[in-house]
């Protein structure tokens, strides 16, 4: 996943589109900010904050008021756990590695589609893993391309969501690639001619094949296994609270409900998505 510098910050209190969820009697208060939620510390009494990063479809998105998507869903499961109600932050993607917002106690976890890193694990403690992803290579149809060592040896333009591990997998194959802010910037560079190819993350890619005239336009020519895993991070030294969300995962995998959710988000279901084994310590 990505950043977008400079963006400005909002704070998206409304409800996400599958909380709904009550308070109930396991949240108690200090009567300040903050709290905890059945032995939990929470930033904010009452509720799970997240940060996330908009859009990221289909982890992160938001639609018609409501934010939705895989990842918000996962964690609206650790919040009914918890008995407390999800809401989301909107933040630059790069303050997720440096745990910024965890540690300024801006947000309790973040959840963005982010790759687990060892670079990545000096600054912030990562749940368990809950998604396996590849890369994707998209390219216009009318491009000519038929695979990513296409791009160099034709000379067409990549593109790459900056930040991301695509960005970083592409620029290790010796390409210098158009770096876009954000998702939606890359697509749409795909689109405008800027570029003739992106490396993204096949899930959101699948998420933009959805779309008619975008399946009419381009085909992936290339899912490149890169070894990624997903989790969700928190502050250094949390543990209460991965091990919460940690818990919430592995019930969602035992109860059929991972399942759902990922038919829902992701698209067809892959079972070794659910036999990820968890990231070392």
């Amino acid at each position: 996943m990505n950043s977008v510098l400079g963006r400005r910050t909002r704070i998206l209190a409304a409800t996400t589109a599958t909380a709904g969820l009550l308070l109930v009697a396991g949240c108690s208060s200090d009567g300040g900010d903050g709290g905890t939620a059945k032995g939990v510390p929470v930033v904010k009494a009452g509720k799970l904050t997240t940060c996330t990063h908009l859009p990221y479809p289909p982890f992160q998105s938001e639609k018609n008021g409501k934010y939705e998507g895989f990842d918000v869903s996962l964690i609206d499961l650790v919040a009914k756990d918890l008995g407390v109600k999800q809401t989301i932050v909107d933040t630059p993607f790069e303050n997720f590695k440096t745990g910024a917002f965890l540690n300024s106690g801006q947000c309790d976890l973040a959840a963005a589609g982010m790759t687990i890193t060892e670079e990545r694990k000096k600054n912030v403690d990562f749940s368990d893993p809950y998604f396996d992803a590849t890369q994707a290579v998209l390219v216009d149809k009318k491009s000519g391309i038929e695979s990513l060592a296409d791009v160099k040896a034709k000379g067409k333009k990549l593109g790459a969501q900056a930040q991301t591990t695509g960005e970083e997998y592409a620029k290790k194959q010796g390409f210098d690639p158009v770096s876009f802010e954000s998702s939606d910037a890359v697509i749409n560079g795909l689109r405008t001619g800027q570029v003739q190819a992106v490396v993204i993350d096949y899930p959101v890619v699948q998420g933009w094949l959805k779309d008619k005239a975008t399946a009419d336009a381009f085909k992936v020519v290339d899912n490149l296994n890169t070894g990624e895993q997903y989790g969700f991070t928190v502050k250094k030294g949390n543990t209460k609270l991965v091990d919460a969300i940690n818990k919430a995962i592995k019930d969602a995998k035992a109860d059929g409900t991972y399942k759902k959710l990922y038919e829902k988000w992701i698209g067809p279901y892959d079972a070794s998505a659910a036999t990820a084994s968890p990231s070392a310590s």
